[in-house]
């Protein structure tokens, strides 16, 4: 083979593996990327809240004790990790922005690498994911959570 046949031998293979090196890694982007926002069995979206500031989310009675409430449409999860203690975060998993899925005995879960946070503080307990979900600011009066 001469040495312009391997060059141009060389330079196929190298087009080939980056070619399945793109491939691959669209796909791991496409694996990792948001939820459709269909949240699971515990996710409620109420009607008509656009996830605008004083939106009503939910009824206080609507958040378990040790749990919580993801709302797709807003981004935001609401807990109540202690009686008449009521959090919000955001719903985005701080590991690489898939959308969390629930909240049960106090732990937030985020189903696409098992990132798992506290549901009182928002902070990482488990998994990949090493930043708190982001704080959201809510009001609770008179039964009522909304967003601030």
């Amino acid at each position: 083979m001469s040495a312009a046949q391997e060059r141009r031998t060389l330079l196929e293979r190298r087009t080939v593996v980056l070619a399945v090196g793109a491939a691959g890694a669209a796909a791991a982007l496409t694996a990792c990327g948001g939820s459709d926002g269909s949240g699971g069995a515990e996710s409620v979206e109420q009607p008509g809240s656009g996830g605008a500031g004083g939106a009503v989310l939910a009824k206080t009675a609507d958040i378990p004790e040790g749990g919580g409430v993801v709302f797709a449409a807003q981004k935001v999860v609401v807990t109540q990790p202690s009686a008449g203690e009521f959090k919000a975060f955001s719903a985005t998993c701080t590991h690489q922005g898939c959308a969390v899925k629930d909240v049960v005995d106090n732990v937030i879960t985020c189903p696409c690498h098992n990132s798992t946070f506290d549901a009182a503080t928002g902070s990482p307990t488990g998994g990949p994911a090493t930043q708190p979900l982001p704080t959201r600011e809510i009001s609770v009066a008179g039964g009522s959570i909304t967003l601030a």
